[in-house]
């Protein structure tokens, strides 16, 4: 569908699309029949249906990018359409005030921008120039918003063959997302949630196929939530992911506080990311869920953190922003983190020391730790919860130094030994650590959750009961046999400040006793059988004639 163009003394009149194959135009404020809604499920097949166009010519680590952002172009276009056809059935002789209202509308598409535009062309050559100058129009004309979201995607590559096998695949792309199950107009979905989930949908699939690669921008869901559960963002809250992939983590959070302020959305998200083609992904998966209202930086969070105040003014004129949540999954173990220029890292936040060269885990942790809003009488404070590998509960040198002090501060809370599998792109098993910047106790809560989840060929999940047994759990803050304990400072400074979840958690089960006599008198009795077998055995060989 062409969209409309936009001169104050004329807007073009919009014929139907025959592609979704709708004649009539739908209020938002109209209920829809039930022969016109669309289901998630329907949806989400719908979308993994149209990798089916890469698959076997194109990586999926490749073409993951263009499936995502086609399905963000296609939900900005639907939506466009819809708040265009919605305010010429209100105001159709008043085309300057539709046009004025059309500028102030969440999105601007630019004439012959929309994906409708790419469509209706999708038989001539030149697809791939023609969408990327669609996306540059886009970015150009929401400012800030939007700027720089694509420049890592180009449908113009050579990654999807010569010229006219790239044509032909982006034309079957186009027909796949204009097909009427992937009409995504507001006034037909229903809620943004469908869209959103969809997206999320995508990115978990693709995770599950990208190996180690996965880590980068996805964190299984059941981990989130367990970690926006505990957490328990509240209304106002704002809430930071220094390493937040695709933003699923800080999005959890926010869900969280509409759940339990009555779909209340006031509160901030903020985050950053390293890499830019999943930055992108992030900045599009917060708008496909409504999620307005954050602040996603691009850019090395230990290197250059991009989260400053200004307000708050170090030596050299910046200090970090600090959060009432920090929350992270940051990369296991990084290599070349930063280390050459920590020592001197102008926020000071390796004061409690620099961590190896060869393992980021407590950079990452330390960063956190500084950005958390320091505890009040009025407000409980800063909390954080980051997953980490098992080493860092218990590796020696400069991090059992760091670990110390953050103990001998009363920051750490609790220790979650998690099961094995659970992430994708590495088997081994993982812990969360929860910090606190105002904590009721000096005692550190250890929970070992790592033998209770459900079993999967390649990746283990924990179930809702298994999440709801660590909630529980961590709220009591009591010792539950084989399951958790609370240990002392003193009992932790008598194991040298080490972690280790077994130091603290007996899971020992002992093995039944063994009847020696009776074993003796099974064995004599099986004996005796063998040798009637044999005797058996020797009948019938004679019987057949063998000697």
């Amino acid at each position: 569908m062409t969209k409309p163009k936009q001169k104050k003394a004329q807007i073009k009149k919009i014929k139907p699309n025959k592609a979704i194959n709708q004649n009539k135009v739908i209020s938002q404020d109209e209920a829809i029949s039930e022969d016109e809604a669309i289901s998630q499920d329907e949806v989400n097949k719908a979308v993994w249906a149209a990798c089916d166009t890469f698959r076997g010519t194109v990586d999926p680590s490749i073409y993951k990018d263009f499936i995502l952002t086609m399905l963000f172009l296609k939900y900005i276009s639907d939506v466009y359409q819809d708040d265009y056809d919605n305010l010429v059935r209100q105001h159709g002789d008043s085309p300057e005030l539709i046009h004025a209202m059309m500028a102030k509308q969440r999105f601007v598409l630019p004439e012959g921008a929309s994906f409708w535009d790419c469509y209706e062309k999708r038989h001539q050559a030149g697809n791939g120039t023609r969408i990327d100058q669609a996306l540059h129009a886009i970015e150009e004309a929401n400012g800030s918003k939007l700027k720089n979201v694509f420049q890592d995607i180009s449908f113009n590559t050579d990654k999807l063959g010569q010229e006219k096998q790239k044509n032909d695949i982006l034309r079957h792309i186009l027909e796949d997302f204009g097909k009427d199950i992937l009409n995504l107009r507001p006034s037909r979905v229903g809620s943004l949630d469908i869209i959103g989930n969809a997206y999320e949908y995508l990115i978990k699939h693709f995770a599950a196929g990208s190996g180690k690669s996965a880590g980068e921008f996805y964190t299984p869901p059941e981990v989130s939530d367990l970690l926006a559960t505990i957490l328990e963002p509240q209304e106002g809250d704002e809430i930071c992911d220094p390493a937040c992939g695709s933003g699923s983590l800080l999005m959890k959070c926010g869900r969280m506080v509409r759940n339990s302020f009555n779909g209340s959305k006031k509160y901030a998200l903020f985050g950053q990311e390293a890499i830019g083609s999943t930055w992108a992904l992030a900045k599009m998966n917060m708008f496909l869920h409504g999620e307005d209202n954050h602040r996603i930086e691009w850019g090395d969070t230990i290197r250059h953190p991009m989260l400053l105040d200004t307000k708050s003014k170090n030596k050299e004129g910046k200090g970090l922003l600090h959060f009432d949540i920090v929350t992270a999954n940051p990369p296991f173990s990084l290599d070349k983190w930063g280390h050459e220029g920590a020592a001197d890292d102008e926020f000071g936040r390796f004061h409690r020391g620099v961590p190896p060269k060869t393992k980021g885990d407590y950079a990452f942790i330390s960063h956190m730790i500084e950005t958390l809003k320091p505890g009040s009488s009025s407000k409980k404070g800063g909390r954080m919860g980051v997953v980490v590998p098992h080493g860092v509960l218990f590796r020696a040198s400069s991090e059992g130094k760091i670990r110390q002090q953050l103990i001998e501060e009363n920051l750490l809370d609790t220790v979650i030994g998690l099961p094995e599998k659970l992430f994708f792109g590495t088997g081994i098993p993982a812990a969360i650590l929860l910090f606190k910047k105002q904590k009721t106790d000096d005692k550190v809560l250890f929970i070992d959750a790592s033998r209770e989840f459900k079993s999967g060929k390649n990746q283990n999940r924990l179930t809702p009961e298994n999440i709801q047994k660590i909630i529980a759990t961590y709220k009591a803050r009591e010792t539950t046999d084989k399951y958790s304990y609370l240990a002392s400072f003193d009992e932790i400074k008598e194991n040298d400040f080490n972690l280790n979840i077994p130091r603290y958690v007996d899971t020992f089960e002992e093995e039944a006793e063994i009847d020696l006599m009776a074993v003796r008198k099974e064995r004599l009795k099986l004996k005796s059988e063998l040798k009637d077998l044999e005797v058996e055995m020797e009948g019938y060989l004679k019987e057949l004639g063998y000697e």
